[in-house]
């Protein structure tokens, strides 16, 4: 059977194929295909929600599972993947502490929860993951957060630094200040979109299910499980319908959605059941599950969306910078030698060459007027510069796209737009 150290060989052996697997539908046969996806991953986001959390009788942390969640975890990260975390759970928690009684909140009674609930989810996250030498770092959101182009850049960023920093980020969605209006409703769709902003290659819901049916397998016992979805089009959709439904605010339908929006992002996605010690060793070793196929690589799609968009304006590079952009570096502002246009941080530009030559795209690290104070300075001169330490690159590696000799006359018509 797969470890959560094995290698992929043994764990493509393990789990059974769905003998009813049709390529027309979207689905593709594969065996252990969702335990192989978990050994190769290099960034794993993992959901877990309210109900595997919180005992519904009583109301408390069923701390021994988590505790079992974290050594999975650690085993992950041991072995060199980066490990993110989106969990339910603060209201849940919360309530209990305030005495409320079961069943619907108001909007402020939800949040009154949240706030007393969010310090006792942190808590716990950090104390099941100490004992393993882990730093669990809390990151709370909103649907906002993840959809405005300024805040979304801003949460990449820390998502990113506190993973470079060895840290085990555990995301949340904001419920003291979440509205109607901007929260997400469930975590399915917010672990979908922190799998995107942080990058992930594989994301797994923990669920009351353990994968995709034809039917409701509870009252259809001929209903099938799909070992692998390959592509999600209006017939899966619709067996999503009433399908394994959660305890809390997700069900069948919500994952789905989730799966849509990793999927087409270039993360892969797993649902599998989290009711059971050690859920993420059951899935190594070959548990029931379902995987849905990335389409892409998630470097690809965001260097796709990025190649795609209108530049707002230009950033003038010298020979040495283009060279070093052509190596897969980032562009330090010694490197810049002019700006044209007006632009925000996080917009698109286009990167030419002093002669107008189109060497790239990429979304800029910098509004223009602060790239244009700037141009030219070594790092240590950035601070004095704009009053403030700045940012280390004008527009970071993972933002650019470099144009190669079959695109690179496709990147100098849609520089010529900006004109």
């Amino acid at each position: 059977m797969a470890s959560l150290t094995g290698d992929a060989a043994q764990a493509d052996a393990a789990g059974d194929a769905c003998a009813d697997a049709d390529a027309a539908s979207g689905l593709a046969p594969g065996a252990g295909a969702s335990s192989a996806a978990l050994d190769r991953c290099s960034r794993l986001v993992v959901k877990i929600g309210s109900a595997l959390l919180v005992d519904a009788a009583t109301g408390k942390l069923r701390r021994e599972w988590l505790k079992g969640v974290a050594a999975d975890l650690a085993a992950i990260r041991a072995r060199g993947a980066e490990v993110m975390v989106v969990s339910s759970g603060s209201i849940a928690l919360g309530r209990r502490v305030l005495g409320f009684r079961r069943g619907a909140l108001a909007l402020e009674q939800a949040q009154a929860a949240a706030a007393v609930g969010q310090i006792r989810l942190a808590q716990a996250y950090a104390e099941v993951l100490e004992p393993h030498g882990i730093t669990a770092g809390q990151v709370l959101l909103t649907l906002d957060d993840t959809r405005e182009r300024r805040r979304y850049l801003n949460g990449r960023a820390t998502l990113r630094q506190l993973l470079g920093l060895g840290v085990l980020p555990v995301v949340n969605e904001n419920d003291t200040v979440a509205t109607d209006e901007i929260k997400f409703g469930d975590n399915d769709r917010l672990a979908a979109r922190v799998a995107l902003m942080a990058g992930a290659d594989l994301l797994v819901l923990l669920s009351d299910v353990d994968g995709l049916y034809t039917a409701d397998p509870r009252r259809d016992p001929q209903a099938t499980r799909f070992e692998v979805v390959d592509r999600i089009n209006p017939s899966i959709e619709a067996m999503g319908a009433g399908v394994g439904s959660d305890a809390g605010s997700g069900g069948m339908r919500t994952k789905l959605l989730a799966a849509k929006t990793a999927t087409r992002g270039g993360c892969a996605m797993i649902i599998c059941k989290g009711e059971v010690d050690r859920p993420l060793t059951a899935l190594a070793e070959g548990a029931p599950a379902t995987l849905f196929s990335a389409e892409v690589s998630p470097l690809n799609a965001r260097k796709q969306w990025i190649a795609g968009m209108k530049p707002m304006g230009r950033l003038v590079v010298d020979a040495g910078a283009a060279g070093a952009l052509r190596r897969g570096k980032s562009l330090l502002p010694a490197g810049l030698r002019g700006i044209e246009g007006a632009f925000e941080r996080g917009d698109p530009v286009a990167i030419v060459t002093l002669d107008g030559a189109s060497v790239g795209a990429a979304l800029a690290g910098y509004g223009d007027a602060e790239a244009r104070a700037v141009a030219g300075l070594h790092s240590r001169e950035v601070e004095a510069a704009l009053g403030h330490p700045g940012r280390a690159e004008v527009a970071h590696s993972d933002n650019i796209v470099i144009w190669d000799a079959e695109t690179a006359g496709a990147g100098a018509a849609q520089t010529e737009e900006t004109e």
